[in-house]
C-alpha cells in the first residue's frame, strides 16, 4: 500500500504479528502451504483512516510481485495495494464489498483481502520479518 502512509513524529504501538511476513508497502502475508493470504497492516489501516471502499482483483488473475492488486479508499485518501508475491488469485474477500470497515477493525483477521496461489513459495522468505517491519515503521 503506497500513498497515504507517510509518517511523521512517533509511531503508536502497533499490532505486528510475529508469524506473518511484511512488505515496505505495508502489506502482510500469511503462508499456508503454497497459498498466501494478503492484507494491509495495522499501521496502514491506521494511516488510512476509515476505509469506505475496497477494490479487489478478479479471481484467477495472474499477478507478479509488485503488481497492483487493488485499491483501498478511505475518508483520507485512495491507496493502491500491491502483490507481495507472484501467483494466481485463488480467493478474494467478498465480505469487504459490503463491509470495507473490516480492514480497520480486523486487519489481520476478517479484513484480509486476497489469497494468492504462489508460483514460488520460497519468495515469501524474501519478505520482512515482524522485527524488520517494526524497525521500518519506527524509523
Amino acid at each position: 500500500m503506497r500513498g497515504g502512509c507517510g509518517a511523521s513524529g512517533t509511531v503508536a504501538i502497533m499490532n505486528i504479528p510475529v508469524e506473518l511476513r511484511y512488505t515496505k508497502d505495508h502489506e502482510w502475508v500469511s503462508l499456508d502451504g503454497n497459498r498466501a493470504r494478503v492484507g494491509v497492516t495495522d499501521y496502514a489501516q491506521e494511516a488510512l483512516g476509515d476505509v469506505v471502499f475496497v477494490q479487489l482483483p478478479t479471481l484467477g488473475d495472474e499477478v507478479a510481485q509488485g503488481d497492483v492488486l487493488g485499491e483501498v479508499e478511505s475518508t483520507k485518501s485512495v491507496s493502491e495495494i500491491y502483490a507481495p508475491v507472484a501467483g494466481k488469485v485463488a480467493e478474494v474477500n467478498l465480505a469487504l464489498e459490503d463491509s470495507p470497515e473490516l480492514v480497520n477493525g480486523e486487519p489481520y483477521g476478517e479484513g484480509w483481502m486476497v489469497v494468492i496461489e504462489l508460483s514460488d513459495p520460497a519468495a515469501v522468505e524474501s519478505l520482512m520479518t515482524s522485527e524488520a517491519y517494526a524497525a521500518l515503521i519506527e524509523g
